[in-house]
């Protein structure tokens, strides 16, 4: 009996002691979770619902629903999911707990789990007018869940790739290009380097640093350096940004203290020769209640845009600016719808063509912070710069991911540079990866020669667009010329020689998808030496045109008409084989035949003179009809006792081919330059 009571009262003792314990964990971690110190927080209520008795379930869901809390601010993901189900499985969930869940759920890609949780969210919500902002979260949340999917298996144009060459075990993020040839990058790290050696009670990690890479002479990075200089302090240096000279750099920082609050506030450190000065802090207002951070130079250097949960938002954090004068700062200014929404929008960044890059949860999205594009819509006034009218756009998969995706920097004009994301890091920690999105450019490339010849240098293509372009294009050694066009524009390319016709193509281009090549060839016919009209036939023994000349005529037709000043000679040559005055007859009528087509389709009678020469002029060989016909030597000529030396038949057939012909030759250009009589 004595026993019984004895343990009895051991256990209520250690009952009344653990609880006790239990509540001192609980003051230390609410006092953490006050400070923003997520990290130490998440410890303490851990620790503290570990020592919760099982059967105690209010408890320990209470506390699960703290250390879930905890979890979602420093991005551990997979934690902060288990811990909101405890919550929920001990049914101690408040109005923000399904909708949280539903976010970290996005953020492990498990995106039908998500959408059944925002829709819980949702019912929730709508029974209660006063949680409308929330309500506006939960349906946004639940169509990215809807379309994340899709967007993955869309895919996008842009490359992107790992960089561990400037990653650690620990953190990095927020990398930021500088330099005239983009030769230093910036980015802030948790690395063991970063000075100090205290350890952030936020991350779990040394408070961050702000490191560069630079390159070498031949490109290549080299191994990156934490700051020499009292920029960095003992507490967190986060993103940087940097005026148009370089001399000046805005970064974020975050002092330590044990007792308050901790803000994050914008710096600024001046450039003196290769040294960085301490920082001093920016006073944007007066309010030292809010959190001012992620600062971003315009690329003329007349704003600086950033980060604040100031009130006059839309909710959360937004992205706001401030005039940057020489008598020192302007107004702050919220940039608004469609920028801003109910959730966060944060790491505005620009690509020095003006388009600002900035990151959300707020908007549609694939989970985390997505990267979205604000590009200012154009006007004729300033009322785009004024009131800062911007359309949206979601750049997709992989540049987008399940995780934190935001902190852009470009490599001068080029869509190509670097950027932070946490994807795939169990912990939560980010990362730099470098993207690239090839630019869709669509060329022209031609080659100008004479026709039956080679190349020719010497020659000139002008290209006319409806859009207004009129550009005059030398070509290379080889001929050819490359020219970038532009899509839904109807193009005309003249290309003209010195001694030569004219040649004129036309050309439609449409919107693509990809990098296009338009091919085109501009064969020149001689003014001085004649031009052979090859695919011309006829019915055997007669002078009637068959169906499959017509491809040729018409483009004899054509260049006609692309030189409206040139007379020609249309001549018909036939072999030696057959009585000559019948074969000159029949060359005769042959001649006569294309010449009544050409009429027929437009081309003055006057402009044209028939010629039938049977045998009488064999074919002159040109020097690039000997790559084809090897057996034959420039400047040889095709008459019957030529031909009858070759000994093989096939060459002598071939020969004859090459007799049977039609061609012209320019016999004037002056047509109708001169006044009728």
């Amino acid at each position: 009996m004595k026993n019984y009571w004895l343990i009895a009262y051991v256990a209520v003792l250690t009952t009344l002691l653990t609880g006790c314990g239990v509540d001192q964990v609980i003051k230390k971690g609410d006092k953490y979770y006050a400070l923003g110190e997520y990290y130490d927080a998440a410890t303490q209520y851990k620790k503290a619902y570990s020592m919760t008795p099982a059967k105690e379930r209010a408890l320990r869901g209470q506390r699960a629903l703290k250390m879930a809390e905890s979890y979602r601010r420093i991005n551990y993901t997979q934690k902060a999911i288990a811990a909101y189900n405890n919550a929920i499985r001990y049914k101690q969930t408040d109005s923000l707990t399904y909708l949280h869940l539903a976010q970290q759920l996005m953020k492990n890609g498990s995106y039908k789990e998500a959408a059944k949780n925002f829709q819980t969210a949702i019912d929730s919500f709508s029974q209660n007018p006063k949680l409308a902002t929330l309500n506006t979260l939960a349906k946004t949340g639940l169509r990215s869940a809807q379309k994340a999917l899709v967007w993955k298996e869309e895919g996008s144009r842009y490359i992107v790739k790992r960089e561990n060459f400037f990653n650690s075990r620990r953190a990095e993020y927020s990398p930021m290009l500088v330099g005239d040839e983009n030769d230093q990058l910036f980015f802030t790290s948790t690395r063991n380097q970063a000075k100090g050696d205290e350890l952030s009670g936020i991350t779990g990690t040394k408070h961050a640093d702000i490191f560069v890479s630079v390159k070498d002479d031949k490109g290549k990075w080299q191994r990156p350096e934490a700051i020499e200089s009292d920029l960095n302090s003992d507490g967190e240096e986060g993103v940087c940004s940097f005026s148009p000279d370089g001399r000046t750099m805005y970064l974020t920082q975050c002092k330590t203290d044990g007792q308050y609050p901790r803000y994050a506030n914008i710096a600024t450190s001046q450039r003196s020769d290769a040294s960085w000065s301490k920082a001093t802090d920016l006073v944007l207002t007066r309010d030292t209640l809010s959190a001012y951070a992620h600062p971003a130079v315009s690329p003329d250097g007349e704003w600086l845009y950033f980060t604040s949960n100031m009130p006059g938002g839309k909710g959360g954090y937004d992205i706001w600016r401030v005039r940057l004068t020489s008598n020192g700062l302007g107004g702050v200014e919220n940039l608004g719808a469609p920028i801003n929404t109910a959730g966060d929008e944060m790491f505005p960044t620009f690509r020095p063509n003006g388009d600002l890059y900035f990151s959300s949860n707020g908007h549609e999205g694939m989970g985390g912070l997505d990267i979205y594009i604000a590009k200012p819509i154009e006007t004729h006034d300033n009322i785009s710069k004024n009131s800062q009218l911007y359309v949206i756009e979601h750049p997709g998969y992989p540049l987008n991911s399940q995780g934190d995706d935001f902190g852009m920097t470009f490599e001068g004009m080029k869509n190509k540079g670097f950027f932070s994301s946490n994807r795939g890091d169990g912990k939560g920690w980010d990362h730099i990866f470098s993207f690239e999105k090839p630019d869709i450019i669509q060329t022209v490339k031609g080659w100008v020669y004479e026709a039956e010849g080679y190349e020719l240098p010497q020659a000139q293509v002008y290209l006319i667009g409806n859009d207004g372009t009129n550009l005059k294009l030398s070509v290379k050694g080889d001929g050819s010329f490359v020219q970038e066009i532009k899509p839904d524009v109807d193009y005309v390319l003249l290309g003209t020689c010195k001694g030569f016709l004219n040649h004129q193509e036309q050309l439609r281009v449409d919107s693509v998808d990809e990098s296009m090549e338009y091919v085109l060839q501009f064969p020149l016919a001689s003014i001085t030496a004649p031009v052979m009209i090859d695919n011309i036939f006829y019915d055997f023994d007669k002078a009637t045109l068959r169906p499959e000349s017509t491809e040729a005529l018409d483009k004899l037709v054509l260049l006609l008409k692309e030189n409206p000043n040139v007379c020609i000679e249309l001549s018909a040559h036939c072999d030696y084989k057959g009585p000559a005055e019948y074969n000159k007859g029949l060359s005769q009528r042959r001649a006569e035949s294309v010449v009544a087509y050409l009429t027929e389709h437009g081309i003055e009678a006057d402009r044209l003179t028939p010629m039938g020469y049977g045998k009488e002029k064999p074919k002159t060989i040109r020097k690039k009809l000997t790559e084809k016909y090897p057996f034959l030597k420039e400047n040889d000529v095709l008459t019957e006792e030529f031909i009858k030396t070759l000994e093989n038949e096939k060459q002598q057939e071939q020969c004859n081919q090459l007799n049977r012909r039609t061609e012209f030759i320019v016999v004037r250009t002056t047509y109708g330059l001169t006044p009728k009589k």
